[in-house]
């Protein structure tokens, strides 16, 4: 059986690289938490995925943030992914959703891709949401910010989602333009051929050697991904104080003790004004 894992691989003989991830724990159990219609759960499984293969190389501690605002049936998505493959995901939507197609769901949409390291400056790039699909999205935002050749292919089932990207590498062994094309449509070619069910049921290892078989690739140890959330109560007094004193203390004087619940994962938080205040004073202290 497959496990939730994320693999790098390496082509030993063409300047071009690889990703591959497996969920399947991690997407039920987001899913137990939050029993979303059939399509907007299929979608976010893809940008669960999506956020592991983009977040797989982050070099530092922090995390990898890919979220959508829309005026479409799915307002708001979700997925959040940490450098030690922590993974979260939310999606907020119509009371009714009809539409199983990628640009109604997320009608006039943008993808706002951010990288946050725990030390150092954040930073965001925007990503129209103009393809088919969020694959088609993300390789147009490779395409425009980091100006690299990219190929990626998501997909997702009841209980799983998987995904595979490739990327060209700077020069390295092929210095002539031409032929560093030419390897890259010849993998491009292949990798088109994979399709959803094989990328779902294969493991990295079957599917690599399926897809590319007179190429020599080397298989980077898996890494294991996990669904847990990033909450706490730190976090969670500083976002109460940001309804304002005046409407923090109107809820004070209704009820000696305010509760809060993380959209992520529901576990629940409970203020007095005593505990509040002693809440923020640790976080400052540790900041």
């Amino acid at each position: 059986m497959l496990k939730d894992s994320i693999q790098r691989f390496l082509f030993q003989k063409l300047d071009i690289r690889g990703q591959w991830v497996h969920l399947d724990m991690s997407y039920q159990e987001i899913l137990g938490i939050h029993p979303y219609p059939e399509a907007v759960a299929r979608l976010l499984g893809e940008f669960l995925a999506a956020s592991a293969l983009l977040g797989s190389t982050l070099k530092f501690q922090g995390r990898l943030v890919l979220q959508v605002r829309s005026s479409g049936e799915v307002s708001l998505l979700m997925a959040e992914v940490t450098h030690d493959r922590q993974l979260r995901g939310i999606a907020r939507m119509a009371d009714v959703v009809l539409s199983q197609e990628f640009n109604t769901l997320l009608k006039e949409a943008t993808l706002v891709v951010s990288v946050e390291p725990k030390d150092g400056e954040r930073y965001q790039s925007l990503v129209p949401l103009s393809g088919a699909n969020l694959a088609e999205c993300l390789v147009q935002y490779f395409d425009q910010s980091e100006q690299l050749q990219t190929f990626i292919k998501l997909t997702s089932s009841d209980d799983s989602v998987a995904g595979i990207l490739l990327q060209q590498l700077p020069k390295q062994l092929a210095l002539d333009e031409s032929e560093r094309e030419s390897q890259w449509q010849h993998a491009m070619m292949l990798a088109k051929t994979l399709k959803q069910e094989e990328l779902l049921i294969l493991s990295s290892e079957k599917l690599l050697q399926g897809l590319f078989a007179d190429d020599a690739i080397k298989l980077l140890e898996a890494e294991s991904v996990v669904f847990k959330c990033s909450c706490n109560s730190e976090r969670t007094a500083n976002a109460l104080m940001m309804v304002g004193p005046t409407e923090l203390e109107s809820m004070f004087e209704e009820t000696p003790e305010i509760e809060m619940a993380c959209e992520f994962c529901h576990r629940k938080y409970c203020f007095t004004r005593e505990s509040l205040g002693e809440t923020l004073r640790k976080d400052k202290l540790n900041h």
